[in-house]
């Protein structure tokens, strides 16, 4: 099953695969089973030898339950070089949303692994699909090939304010994303990469795919926990990928050190620069990256390893950015304020949904400073007016997740008859039993921020309302009926 050499198969995800896995070095490692690279393609050819006899048209995309393991690596790869692209679901979502998503695909069966098999026969019989439960994966011998314009995989983005939107991702701008990000996150075939993310996640299967072609040991947790991190670390892991919580988990657990990480890549949030120090202190060789995208595209901006040593030297301001365009990026402000602030377009190789011009419309409001830095300030929907000011709740939230009394922090805007909208802040303190005084919140933020986005009421709660792919849902965040024990501006 070698790869084809032609140009054209050059330009693929799958022919980048092929070529980095036709040897017999170990590929997957799940719990008591390892596959060599020739294992892995060969029961990745099993695997679309299996997604032939389902009876979907070529290049429609197959939902499917599956979660991070040597299979759905398998058919991910399978799918991708037979043309039946694999469309991972998340397996912590109910049968009623994910029916809504199947529903609005074009494809007639739905597949699950076995563990998944009930919540998936459950979602056939809600969305009106036939229902497959994914076999033991034979070895194959077929080669796998695609051309640059046929679908690879395709993943849905988080739905928050909606259904979730399928993400179109062709074999060209997948080979992009995974020669970008190899670069930036120093992968290759000595590489053993190892995430807790959700399969279906830009986290999850977006950073696996970057792995797999690289030619990387791939291994992965079904969710995040210390003893997960712990076995990580004895597993040998060379580079992971995390949220700034789950970084301050294991710190304050004292298990963050890991001997071998070489790597560790970061978004969704700013990471303080307490946790940076600490981090460095556990992990001294380790190689921090915080890289801005979305499932739409990723990275549009990546603040680098020498990004983070600066900060940590004493630029600290830096770790409120999301750090300079990524390689091959192209980056402008739409349309923006006086304040610099519109919304943020990127054009590259490696991003997936653009316009006709090639921009990725990101729905993301940010700057661009002097030297060249994106600082962001939260998604266009979320934006506070109050009394003709704009106010974005990332931007205040960043401010506030730096007080070390803060675990987490949401920020929203509720409506008020003389200003339109007024700030309010719903704050899970680090410490439950003493959490931090609002006047102490309040003068923090405002020795930062103008006055006008200083909140005026402060709420502390035990936990945000996330989505499945853990982002807050802001539409959630509801005030108490009495206004019991509130603080606000004169």
């Amino acid at each position: 099953m070698a790869a084809a050499q032609n140009g054209t198969q050059a330009a693929t995800w799958t022919a980048l695969v092929s070529r980095a896995y036709d040897h017999a070095r170990p590929a997957a490692r799940f719990g008591d089973l390892t596959w060599s690279g020739r294992e892995l393609l060969d029961r990745a050819a099993g695997a679309a030898d299996w997604l032939d006899t389902l009876g979907v048209e070529s290049g429609t995309p197959v939902p499917a339950l599956v979660a991070t393991s040597a299979d759905a690596l398998a058919l991910v790869i399978g799918g991708a070089g037979s043309g039946h692209p694999l469309a991972p679901l998340g397996v912590r979502m109910t049968a009623y949303e994910l029916a809504d998503v199947v529903t609005a695909t074009d494809s007639p069966v739905l597949v699950a692994q076995p563990e998944f098999a009930d919540l998936g026969r459950q979602v056939a019989e809600l969305s009106g699909r036939r229902f497959a439960v994914v076999p033991d994966l034979c070895a194959g011998s077929r080669e796998l090939t695609a051309e640059p314009g046929d679908l690879a995989a395709v993943l849905h983005t988080s739905g928050t304010t909606g259904r979730p939107k399928p993400v179109p991702m062709t074999q060209r701008r997948l080979a992009a994303r995974a020669r970008v990000n190899g670069h930036l996150c120093a992968l290759d075939p000595d590489s053993f990469y190892g995430g807790s993310a959700p399969f279906h996640h830009i986290a999850g299967l977006g950073n696996i795919a970057v792995a797999l072609a690289a030619g990387a040991l791939i291994t992965g947790l079904p969710r995040f926990t210390v003893e997960g991190w712990t076995l990580l670390r004895d597993l040998g892991t060379t580079h992971t990928s995390m949220v700034p919580a789950m970084l301050e988990t294991l710190l304050a657990a004292g298990q963050a050190h890991h001997e071998t990480l070489r790597t560790l890549q970061y978004g969704g949030a700013p990471v303080r620069p307490g946790t940076l120090r600490r981090t460095y202190e556990a992990m001294p060789g380790v190689r921090m990256l915080n890289m801005f995208g979305q499932t739409e595209g990723s990275p549009i901006s990546v603040l680098t390893p020498e990004d983070h040593r600066e900060a940590v030297a004493g630029r600290t301001e830096l770790l409120r950015s999301v750090g300079r365009p990524a390689p091959g990026v192209e980056l402008r402000v739409h349309a923006p304020g006086p304040d610099g602030v519109g919304e943020i377009h990127a054009r590259a190789d490696h991003l997936f949904r653009i316009d006709a011009e090639g921009w990725l419309h990101s729905g993301d409001l940010g700057r661009v400073a002097e030297d060249g830095y994106l600082y962001l300030l939260g998604r266009s929907t979320d934006m506070i007016i109050r009394g003709g000011e704009n106010v974005h709740p990332l931007e205040v939230e960043t401010v506030l997740s730096a007080h070390p009394a803060v675990a987490d922090v949401a920020v929203t805007g509720v409506v008020d008859e003389r200003l339109g909208q007024t700030v309010v802040a719903f704050v899970v303190p680090a410490d439950p039993d003493a959490p931090p005084l609002p006047a102490a919140l309040r003068s923090h933020t405002r020795a930062r921020l103008s006055g006008f986005k200083v909140p005026v009421r402060w709420w502390f709660v035990d936990d945000l309302p996330r989505n499945a792919n853990g982002k807050v849902v802001r539409r959630s965040l509801r005030e108490p009926t009495a206004f019991e024990g509130e603080t606000r501006d004169a």
